[in-house]
C-alpha cells in the first residue's frame, strides 16, 4: 500500500514568540511530527512565523535607525530570514527526535516563494500588523514612503501590510522531488515569501501570506491525502467560548460553508483554517482536513479526535 502524504501546519503554539521559547516549544512539537513519521507518513510540514517576522522588522528597522548605512529589510527578505532561521531549529529538533526513535530521515527545509496577484484587494486594504511601536512623527514619516500604518489605543502606531491569498509554490518541484525521495519536507514558512512575477522575474511583494491558505495550496499541488492543521484546541467548536459551545467531530464543505456565513468562526484564529480545509478539499476530492490540537496528530489523522472536513459525506 502507497504511503499517504501529510501536509502539517505548525501554529504559534509549536512555535512560541522568543528565540528561547521556540527552542522549548519545538521540543513538544517534533513529538507528533515524529509519531506520524514512525507511523510510514510522508510529512511536509509549514509553519507560521508572525512572532518572527515582526521580530526580525523591528529588529532591522532599529538597525537602520542607528547605522545610515543599512537599509531597513523589506517584508520578503525578513520572511526570507524568518524562514531561515525557524527551519533551521525545526529541522535539527526534528532529526534528533526521529534518531532517539532509531529513524535515519534527512529533514530538509526549502527556502520557498509563493506567487502572489498584484490587483488582489488585500493590498488596497493592509490589516496585518508587523513591527514595533512607532510615535505619530515615525508614522507620518512612514506613510511618506507609500507604507500604511495603523493607530493602536494606548500604545502609539503600527505598521501594516496586506494578506493577499496564495496562488503557486514556486519551489513545488524541489520540494515533490525531497519528498519522492523519502526526506521529511520544511516548506512554505509563514505562509512562503510573497513574490509577484513580473516579466519572467520574481519581485518580493510588501506582505504576508496566510499559512493556512499557502498549506492548503501546498497540500493540492503535491496531491496530499491529509491536510492536517495543528492549533490550539482539539476540535473545531460553533459559539466558542460561550455556553452553547458545541465541539464538531466533521463537516462537508458546504456545512463549513454555512458555519462561515453564520460568523461561527474568528477572522484571526479559526477562519483561515476553515477556508483551507474547504480550498483543499474542493480541489482535492479525495482528501481530507483534519484540524486538531497539536499533541493529538496522530490520533485525529487516525479518526480518533480532531475535526474532520471532507468534501461531501462518507
Amino acid at each position: 500500500m502507497e504511503k499517504k502524504t501529510i501536509v502539517a501546519a505548525l501554529g504559534h503554539e509549536a512555535l512560541g514568540d522568543t528565540l528561547p521559547k521556540q527552542k522549548e516549544a519545538l521540543q513538544n512539537a517534533v513529538k507528533t511530527i515524529a509519531d506520524l513519521v514512525e507511523k510510514g507518513y510522508r510529512v511536509v510540514l509549514t509553519h507560521s512565523n508572525g512572532s518572527q517576522v515582526s521580530m526580525i522588522h523591528t529588529a532591522m528597522t532599529e538597525l537602520g535607525k542607528l547605522h545610515a548605512e543599512y537599509t531597513v529589510s523589506p517584508m520578503s527578505v525578513c520572511s526570507a530570514m524568518s524562514q531561515g532561521y525557524i527551519g533551521y531549529d525545526l529541522q535539527n529538533t526534528l532529526r534528533t527526535e526521529l534518531l532517539k526513535r532509531g529513524i535515519y530521515k534527512t529533514v530538509a527545509t526549502v527556502l520557498t516563494q509563493v506567487t502572489v496577484d498584484p490587483y488582489d484587494d488585500a493590498f488596497g486594504e493592509p490589516e496585518k500588523k508587523i513591527g514595533c511601536y512607532m510615535s505619530e512623527e515615525e508614522a507620518a514619516l512612514e506613510e511618506s514612503k507609500k507604507n500604511s500604518v495603523v493607530k493602536v489605543e494606548g500604545k502609539g502606531f503600527r505598521r501594516v501590510v496586506a494578506s493577499p491569498k496564495p496562488i503557486r509554490i514556486v519551489e513545488i518541484d524541489a520540494i515533490r522531488a525531497l519528498v519522492d525521495a523519502g526526506q521529511v519536507v520544511i516548506a512554505c514558512g509563514g505562509g512562503g515569501i510573497p513574490v509577484i512575477e513580473q516579466k519572467g522575474r520574481l519581485k518580493g511583494a510588501s506582505a504576508v501570506i496566510e499559512k493556512d491558505l499557502s498549506s492548503a495550496v501546498l497540500a493540492e499541488e503535491l496531491k496530499a491525502d491529509i491536510l492536517l492543521i495543528l492549533t490550539g484546541v482539539d476540535k473545531v467548536c460553533l459559539h466558542f467560548g460561550k455556553e452553547q459551545e458545541e465541539k464538531i467531530d466533521s463537516m462537508t464543505i458546504e456545512e463549513a460553508q454555512d458555519y462561515i456565513k453564520e460568523g461561527h468562526f474568528e477572522k484571526a484564529t479559526m477562519l483561515p483554517k476553515i477556508q483551507a480545509a474547504i480550498q483543499f478539499c474542493e480541489k482535492c476530492p479525495m482528501g481530507e482536513t483534519v484540524i486538531t490540537g497539536l499533541d493529538n496528530g496522530l490520533k485525529a489523522v487516525c479518526g480518533k479526535t480532531g475535526t474532520h472536513v471532507r468534501k461531501k459525506e462518507i
